[in-house]
């Protein structure tokens, strides 16, 4: 199959944002009672902006066989953090930390071309992951998480994959730049982290 143009991905990753900002920020307060609703949940700018992120940086970070590392951690962790939240646990200060988790992702992008273990970024990854997940799991309907669940895995997945693709294309048809175009990225997800915090 034909890989997708540069100028394509970028297509689809502006009218994914566009669509994104559009969507209330699905937190807690928000009903949700189906796998319809697990499946938009992640459309929030904050939960959006994580999920992308971590697939780039796991195209930057990691050796090329292990870029499925960084979603495969974020996933893991998201589904047990949510069945936690779903039974009522929850931290302080919830909000503020996902808004932050996006900025920290962002200067992990910006250093993703530096030395940097992979123990110590899917860390960060795996505790970010469990702050969404009890974001997810707060809004779990009181009947049917496994079908809420099912929604905001698939929605998930996808937003790794064009995370990973991004990254991929940028690699590939910016390869004299490409460290620029993940610095200006990682600058644009930390500065929206940062706004989204002042917003909560």
């Amino acid at each position: 199959m034909k890989s997708l143009s540069y100028k394509s991905l970028r297509m689809i990753a502006m009218g994914g944002l566009a669509l994104a900002a559009g969507v209330a920020e699905a937190h807690t307060g928000h009903g949700t009672s189906d796998v319809l609703e697990g499946l938009a949940h992640p459309f929030g700018m904050d939960h959006l902006l994580a999920m992308v992120a971590v697939g780039i940086w796991s195209v930057c970070a990691l050796p090329a066989t292990k870029a499925w590392w960084g979603p495969t951690t974020f996933m893991l962790s998201l589904i047990v953090s949510a069945a936690l939240g779903a039974i009522g646990v929850t931290v302080p200060f919830l909000e503020h930390m996902i808004s932050l988790s996006v900025a920290l992702f962002g200067v992990m992008l910006i250093f993703s071309r530096q030395q940097m273990t992979a123990s110590f970024g899917l860390g960060t990854i795996a505790l970010a992951a469990s702050l969404h997940g009890l974001a997810h799991g707060a809004e779990a309907p009181a009947s049917g998480f496994i079908a809420y669940a099912a929604g905001f895995l698939a929605t998930t997945a996808a937003l790794h994959f064009g995370g990973v693709l991004a990254g991929l294309s940028i690699r590939r048809h910016l390869a004299s730049q490409g460290g620029w175009a993940i610095t200006a990225l990682g600058s644009a997800c930390g500065a929206a982290g940062l706004y989204l915090f002042s917003q909560v």
